[in-house]
């Protein structure tokens, strides 16, 4: 096992090919490519602390997170209740499952504009289409997280006269968290996606509408300075869920090492 770990490559390898892939930029930037939408990494990174020295790029990267937070967690919490409903019950799975399979098909950004009609371009339509991105990856994964709870589980909380609304507490939501959390890890770089793209089509604040503002002003090293602020958002949002995940999950990550 010692011999496995060490010999495991280290998260350093993968930050070398970034820095090798900026270097490559900053070549050619400077060489071959003669374009002002193709600055060096050098004027990216003086535009991006720029940027981060001004308020206005901090409060757009501020709102977007707001949204995307609000969205996120509604869209879970409703799609962790009714995954267990689905695999709980027979009847709920028949009376949901037509609808949802209909609505899981259509692309995100085909029901902005309805929702633009319904909700106007304000917080409400954001954070309904970051919700309904979350879902069903949540949904899913909860599903198929209730279905592998051991039965012998179930037949001990049975056993003990929990009724089903304790069983699902204190069983079943337990032993479907590693789905769950899977679920919401994947859900999580959707919802950062949604946010941004939502805020690109139809919006006034955000990242999303100061990146699209970036590229029509014209200010290339602005514009990939935000790209660069939504990688590194992105990046830190996966290691934080990772961590919490480990967290929770101890006893999961033990049994499986």
């Amino acid at each position: 096992m010692a011999a496995e770990t060490r010999a495991r490559p280290g998260r350093g390898s993968g930050f070398l090919l970034v820095g090798a892939l900026l270097l490559l930029w900053e070549w050619s930037a400077r060489s071959w490519v003669d374009s002002d939408n193709w600055p060096p990494v050098t004027q990216v990174a003086v535009a991006l602390v720029r940027s981060l020295s001004n308020p206005e790029l901090p409060l757009a990267l501020g709102s977007s997170l707001y949204r995307m937070a609000v969205g996120f967690a509604v869209g879970s919490a409703v799609a962790v209740l009714l995954g267990v409903l689905m695999a709980r019950s027979r009847w709920v799975r028949a009376a949901f499952e037509p609808l949802l399979e209909l609505l899981r098909p259509i692309p995100i950004p085909a029901i902005v504009p309805p929702l633009i009609l319904l909700l106007g371009i304000d917080d409400a339509m954001k954070i309904f289409v970051v919700g309904f991105a979350v879902f069903f990856p949540v949904l899913l994964n909860t599903i198929a997280g209730v279905r592998s709870v051991d039965t012998v589980q179930l037949d001990l909380a049975r056993t003990f006269q929990y009724g089903p609304l304790r069983t699902a507490w204190r069983v079943v939501l337990p032993a479907s968290l590693p789905y769950v959390l899977a679920g919401m890890r994947v859900s999580l770089a959707l919802a950062l996606i949604v946010t941004v793209v939502s805020e690109m089509i139809a919006g006034s604040e955000g990242i999303g509408y100061y990146l699209i503002t970036m590229q029509y002003a014209m200010r290339a090293g602005d514009m990939y300075a935000s790209i660069f602020v939504l990688a590194a958002t992105g990046y830190g949002l996966n290691r934080a869920i990772v961590a919490v995940e480990h967290r929770v999950l101890h006893w999961f990550h033990r049994s499986s090492s």
